[in-house]
């Protein structure tokens, strides 16, 4: 390239302050101050930055830079042809500065190596030896048959127009919006939010975007700001870009106090915006995984997240005011085409029986929510299957019994009261789709798990007062943990499957070791700024859960290694070092112990109340043989003996569990309180 002038309209290479280096068009020069305004466009909007004349020069090698009192050195054509644009030098030193420069404009290209800007005017590239150019070319560059670059520089000129017109209203909205609420402690973070979205290109995920298939499928989905946050004046510091990216913009302070933002990317398979409707994330998330149950497989599709991040409203349904249209819920979405497929000419020869039921996992205990929530057993039989002894499941045939189904589970979950929720969700609700061939009803043809989990901010919640709270805490705590561990082994074929830690992995892990089994996680975030390292939190686990879903596949060739509740525990803290502390691990290892100390407490408890009413009906029945005159005294003696003693071992023996229990119990607080000073 030929060495020219720095000059008014001249593009030159520019270094943004996140290291990209474009063009933009000189648009004033200040020769005394050795700087040089410059404007550009992008994203439908003009922009402009001053910039030194020594990174000007450092950039752009082949341009003269200009001293105080110089002027570019031009022929008298060049100098005729040029001087109507840059206006000569003005008294404050500068070059073409804003009151006596035209408006900037797209620089077009001539066929004869000039320039056009909006007036008309061409300013020729200026080499360090100047040519002459004949006086006929100039000519034809003024001939009235170019009227369709005129037509097409007004065109660009009323376009530009326009844009600044939109900024100059959000401008003004923006500023109207700070005067009417100057008191919003967040107006900082608010600006460089808007700042940093507008060299942003939105493409959302739309109903045109591809379908893609994959073993195990993670998408986040973020919700609007709710009334309470609104109310709170909070600001969004969620921005998803694209279809499947989305930015954290975390407010930061430095040494100095001087508030930025620290922008995270994180990137999945899909992202779900708040304008995204609960049929949309449904066709992209739970709807590919039905196909899976009819070939004979299993399904998993489970929302995690902040209690208050939406989980209850995707799994569930719409809210309208506190009564929830659970029609509009990914559970009745999945219903609905589970018996549109079951009647279809592809699947109708399979003769399938549709049935559900619906349980919740709390502390550590499995409830029927179908039955006055009747606690169950969770065992495995001879082939290691887990089977959950007494679960009630109900043949359904149409949609509206599966919602009746729904309402009845949801009235009677656990909940409490957190910072986020008066009502929130403390245990995971799983409620389970069973196709059954009607031949043989005793054999699961396919099943479709659709969990709402336990908000992930109570897994925190292990050094509370409250042991309830305690144990709450911990068991969601390491529930989670396995679930990501055994949902990242379905991605590693043949991997150890840590299910025997929680009451929730174990329940589902014919859905992490069937050859055909598909997983789903929907990753729920809130929007405000008070939620933003919980949705941090959220996203990170999200984003481990996917990280090895696309290894290599092995053939499991053989069976599962067994492994104790402890061996798995420990293989889980390997794996997860900086959620599980050490310390955490010895926590979990004495609840552990604790609620296993619990289930022989009270399984004898009934086990002696059964040998309690036994002893009474036999002492009894003892006792009324004395009524005969000559009953037979040493017999007498002898069974009552008996009974006494095989009484007072049962009661010795309970006496231990209780003992134990309270042991452990002991145990428990004591390692409480020390978690609680070292904090």
């Amino acid at each position: 390239m030929a060495a020219e002038y720095l000059k008014v309209g001249l593009n030159i290479n520019i270094k943004r302050t996140d290291g990209r280096v474009h063009t933009a068009m000189v648009s004033a020069i200040n020769i005394d101050q050795r700087c040089a305004t410059v404007e550009w466009f992008e994203q439908h909007e003009t922009k402009g930055k001053e910039i030194d004349l020594a990174t000007i020069e450092s950039l752009n090698p082949d341009i003269i830079m200009l001293k105080p009192g110089e002027e570019p050195k031009f022929n008298k054509l060049q100098r005729n042809s040029t001087h109507r644009q840059i206006g000569g030098k003005t008294n404050n030193g500068i070059v073409g500065s804003a009151r006596n420069r035209p408006t900037p404009q797209p620089l077009v290209a001539q066929p004869n190596g000039h320039t056009a800007i909006s007036d008309n005017t061409l300013i020729p590239v200026v080499p360090k030896e100047t040519v002459n150019i004949p006086s006929s070319r100039v000519t034809n560059i003024q001939n009235p048959r170019r009227s369709n670059v005129v037509k097409e520089v007004e065109k660009l000129k009323k376009n530009r127009e326009e844009r600044r017109q939109r900024q100059a209203e959000e401008k003004e909205a923006k500023e109207a919006f700070l005067k009417m609420d100057p008191g919003n402690p967040h107006w900082e973070l608010l600006n460089m939010i808007m700042e940093y979205r507008r060299g942003l290109e939105i493409k959302p995920l739309s109903e045109n975007d591809a379908i893609e298939d994959h073993l195990i499928t993670v998408c986040v989905r973020k919700r609007p700001l709710n009334k309470k946050e609104m109310a709170k004046k909070e600001v969004d510091v969620i921005t998803i870009p694209s279809k499947n990216q989305l930015i954290v913009h975390e407010p930061r302070n430095k040494v100095d106090l001087t508030k930025y933002l620290e922008n995270q990317l994180f990137r999945f398979d899909y992202a779900f915006d708040e304008s995204c409707s609960n049929e949309l994330v449904y066709k992209y998330t739970a709807q590919p995984l039905i196909k899976t149950i009819f070939e004979g497989g299993f399904a998993t599709c489970f929302a995690y997240g902040q209690t208050g991040s939406g989980k209850t409203h995707t799994m569930g349904g719409d809210f309208k005011g506190k009564d929830q249209d659970c029609q509009k819920g990914i559970y009745a979405m999945v219903s609905a085409d589970v018996f549109r497929l079951t009647n279809s000419s592809k699947y109708r020869h399979l003769n399938l029986v549709v049935s559900s039921s619906f349980f919740e996992i709390y502390s550590g205990k499995v409830f029927d929510l179908l039955n006055n929530k009747a606690k169950l057993r969770i065992l495995e039989d001879g082939k290691q299957q887990v089977q959950v002894v007494g679960l009630t499941e109900k043949v359904v045939s149409t949609t509206e019994e599966v919602l009746k189904l729904i309402q009845k589970g949801n009235q009677a979950r656990t909940s409490g009261q957190t910072f986020a929720n008066a009502n929130s969700s403390r245990s995971h609700a799983v409620f389970q789709i069973y196709l059954r061939s009607n031949n043989n009803m005793s054999k699961i043809h396919g099943k479709f798990s659709l969990i709402d989990l336990a908000g992930n901010e109570r897994g925190a919640d292990t050094s509370s007062a409250n042991r309830q709270t305690r144990m709450e805490g911990a068991e969601i705590n390491k529930s989670l943990l396995a679930l990501k561990e055994c949902i990242r082994a379905l991605g590693r074929r043949g991997a150890h499957l840590p299910f025997r830690v929680s009451k929730l992995t174990q329940v589902l892990r014919d859905s992490f070791v069937g050859s055909n089994s598909r997983t789903c996680m929907i990753a729920m975030i809130s929007p405000g700024v008070s939620s933003c390292e919980h949705s941090l939190n959220t996203l990170r686990y999200a984003d481990r859960v996917k990280e090895l879903g696309g290894g290599d596949l092995q053939t499991n060739t053989g069976s599962e290694p067994e492994q104790d509740d402890d061996g798995d525990l420990l293989q889980l803290r390997s794996f997860n070092e900086n959620d599980m502390t050490l310390e955490m691990l010895n926590f979990h290892q004495v609840i552990s112990e604790l609620q296993v100390a619990e289930d022989n407490m009270l399984d004898y408890h009934k086990q002696t109340s059964d040998a309690m009413l036994l002893a009474y009906q036999k002492s009894v029945e003892l006792l009324r043989a004395t009524e005969d005159v000559d009953y037979d005294q040493e017999a007498y003696c002898r069974k009552w003996d008996e009974i006494l003693n095989k009484f007072i071992g049962t009661l010795t023996k309970a006496k231990e569990y209780v003992e134990d229990y309270k042991n452990k119990l002991a145990a428990e607080e004591q390692l409480s309180r020390k978690t609680s000073k070292r904090k």
